[in-house]
């Protein structure tokens, strides 16, 4: 088998317009009951559906459950006491705070709220001979069908590491993790089937399977939301909110259910350098002096995957001995002058290493369900280009085998007692539709999603049990709960402008879907290009996002590029750790309550619908609006809300002029200048001006605090 990059082919291909004709609503074969008092249950040709009521939403379920709990929740919502009226025509639920409304034939049904403000409902998309042309609820071969109606021009946000528009109306968007190669099209590393609208109500489709999300996308209907849940078994979370911020409330309400992200470690919020890669100890060593003498802000320099493993046999947790014969001596080289240190690894196996063989036949690895065999999985080499290596081929680590999740936890150990500090879990997105089995049964369809999550979860615990600085762990794959394991990274931007926007968009998207946490690639990662605009607007964009990593193909360390570039980028990372103080409150604030660092327009100023076309800026935080400048001559085009802006400006307690609120408006941007904004009124915390994290006391410490006055 070759890498599949989308492979999307089971029964038939679910992007293509359903023939809704031959696509049969699911019809109810007896009126509902109440079962213990918290449970509608509904007879239907598909088997038995329930229905449950909790405070701000509905949960609907098949009664058949799945046999493998992946835990993708931590919690469940408290259900309310049902009390139900019924026709021959209509079932009438209610709960504290909601009814249910199911019509019998043909079924569909709707949930208002107690103040009798509608909340969702099926579909209104009718047909000349039947009430439906899009059913409400279908099973076939594929799966599940899900819709919901639309209103006209209704946004729709979430569904994970996008790099298009934040709105996904209009979008058929897959939730199918995908070594995406970049940041161009509509595949990428990290998806959720989770997605929510301003207008008051928001889905989760609990479910390890692929999902399609025909998001008021016209070939299929306009003006419905359908979703084809790939699986056997249905559960799908319905959420409602009438909070002024719904966004932020629907993103609390699915961390409650999925977890929290934990507070990262005061380290990682400063600069990680890498590049793919540093060839050897002595190219390492050179760049880390370098940093401490030229006085670069830095806190983690990363060991990428070609740098300390040999390529041919990796992955097993050794050093290259040709290259690193004595790994403990480069460590404390490197602790000397104070770096932390990342490390990266995937969860591959080569054919040529002894662990594939001793793995295989304790049943460790995915087998090929063919023959029994490990499965050996083969790379598209034309990926790797003239640059990287090519890999070769490997087992995957099954993680659903306790005594395989066991030992890759623990083979972490000697790494952290070495002085290594984070892990990079590249990849995750290998595992096959087809031909591919696990310990636990699930074939690769079923497992090809939740194995980001199972892999990202046993490093996590790795870090917790034995790194010494705190768990942290940067991840380029995720599914439903990634968040719970710190911080992801967007993978392989193109070195380009449209790179540039493409990462900075999947980041405020993967905002918009519950996990709080993200960097990208300063620079792009592909394509050496020595642009020094790029880079400095890249670099100072990164500023502002929850984590910063400095990596591509090629140096990405200022002094690299041109003299007028290092002094901008320079300037820029000591503004990041004046910020220091105030990130770390945006660590507590989504730890608490899942607001991720980066906001969108939609998630920050939720009355102001004319703010939410602007896509391509963002606050950071409570109080900083940033701009990003994509154009090589320094013009920004920005739109500021409500209320008396003005430029912050860390070194000046005042400006000498305020821009008004409710309107664009345009700059031009020396190299060094960037366009971030405070209203009138705010305080911001700095901290003093450090090389590394360590040279604060316990905490982060705030040396002043900057007043956004106008002069």
């Amino acid at each position: 088998m070759t890498q599949q990059q989308n492979d999307i082919d089971i029964n038939s291909d679910p992007t293509k317009v359903p023939d809704w004709n031959n696509i049969d609503a699911i019809e109810l074969t007896e009126k509902p009951i109440l079962v213990e008092g918290h449970t509608l249950k509904c007879k239907t040709n598909a088997g038995e559906l329930a229905f449950k009521l909790f405070d701000q939403g509905l949960r609907l379920s098949s009664v058949v459950e799945r046999k493998q709990d992946y835990k993708l929740l931590i919690d469940e919502p408290v259900y309310n006491a049902l009390s139900m009226t019924q026709n021959n025509d209509t079932s009438v639920v209610s709960g504290a705070n909601l009814q249910l409304f199911i019509q019998h034939k043909p079924f569909s049904f709707n949930v208002i709220h107690s103040n009798e403000k509608s909340a969702f409902k099926s579909p209104s998309d009718g047909h000349f001979v039947r009430k439906h042309r899009v059913p409400p609820l279908a099973k076939n071969d594929q799966g599940w069908w899900l819709s919901l109606d639309l209103k006209s021009s209704e946004p729709i946000y979430g569904l994970g590491e996008k790099w298009g528009a934040l709105n996904k109306r209009g979008q058929l968007v897959r939730s199918y993790n995908s070594d995406a190669l970049g940041v161009n099209a509509e595949i990428s590393y990290k998806n959720i089937p989770f997605c929510w609208s301003p207008d008051g109500w928001a889905v989760l489709c609990h479910t390890p399977a692929p999902v399609t999300h025909s998001v008021g996308y016209a070939p299929w209907s306009q003006r419905s939301y359908t979703a084809l849940i790939e699986d056997p078994y249905l559960d799908v979370f319905f959420f409602t909110s009438q909070q002024t911020n719904k966004g932020a409330d629907f993103i609390a309400q699915l961390n409650q259910l999925t977890g929290y992200a934990p507070v990262p470690p005061k380290f990682s919020g400063g600069v990680i350098l890498s590049k793919a890669y540093y060839k050897d100890p002595e190219e390492l060593l050179a760049v880390a002096k370098q940093v401490r003498e030229r006085e670069m802000p830095c806190d983690v320099i990363t060991i990428d995957g070609r740098a300390w493993q040999d390529t041919r046999t990796r992955f097993a947790f050794e050093w290259d001995a040709s290259r690193y014969p004595d790994p403990a001596l480069v460590m404390q080289q490197l602790k000397e002058l104070n770096f932390k240190v990342c490390i990266w690894e995937y969860p591959l196996i080569s054919v040529e290493h002894d662990w594939f063989n001793m793995f295989a036949e304790q049943g460790w690895l995915l087998t090929d369900k063919r023959t029994g065999d490990a499965y050996q999985y083969d790379w598209d080499q034309q990926a790797f280009g003239d640059v990287l290596t090519s890999l070769p081929r490997s087992g995957i680590v099954d993680f659903t085998h306790p005594d395989a999740y066991e030992f890759w936890r623990d083979a972490h150990k000697p790494l952290f007692d070495l002085g290594i500090d984070m892990i990079k879990a590249d990849f995750g997105e290998q595992v096959e539709d087809d031909n591919m089995l696990a310990h636990n049964g699930e074939s690769g369809h079923a497992l090809h999603n939740v194995y980001a999550h199972l892999y990202n979860r046993c490093v996590y615990e790795a870090a917790e049990m034995y790194s010494p600085s705190g768990p942290f762990l940067f991840s380029r794959s995720s599914w439903i709960g990634c968040q719970r394991f710190n911080s992801q990274w967007g993978g392989d931007p193109q070195a380009d402008w449209e790179g540039m926007m493409g990462n900075i968009r999947g980041g405020i998207s993967w905002g918009l879907s519950g996990a709080p946490f993200y960097a990208t690639d300063v620079g792009g990662f592909y394509k050496d290009t020595r642009d020094d605009l790029l880079y400095v607007r890249w670099a100072q964009a990164a500023i502002f996002s929850a984590h910063y990593r400095l990596h591509g193909i090629g140096a990405r360390e200022p002094w690299s590029y041109s003299d007028q570039a290092n002094k901008a980028v320079t300037k820029a990372l000591n503004l990041r750790y004046r910020l220091l103080a105030y990130l770390q409150n945006c660590f507590e604030a989504a730890s608490s309550d899942g607001t991720p660092v980066q906001r969108a327009m939609v998630l920050a100023f939720p009355e102001e619908p004319q703010a939410w076309a602007f896509e391509n800026q963002f606050m950071f935080g409570d109080d900083l609006l940033v701009a990003p400048c994509f154009q090589p001559s320094g013009d920004v085009e920005f739109y500021l809300p409500e209320g008396d802006w003005v430029l912050f400006d860390p070194d000046s307690d005042n400006t000498s002029s305020v821009l008004p609120g409710l309107g664009v408006h345009k700059l031009n941007l020396a190299l060094d200048e960037i366009a971030v904004f405070a209203r009138v009124g705010a305080k911001i915390p700095l901290s003093k001006s450090v090389q590394y994290t360590d040279q604060h006391q316990a905490s982060i410490d705030v040396e002043t605090v900057w007043h956004a006055t106008a002069s």
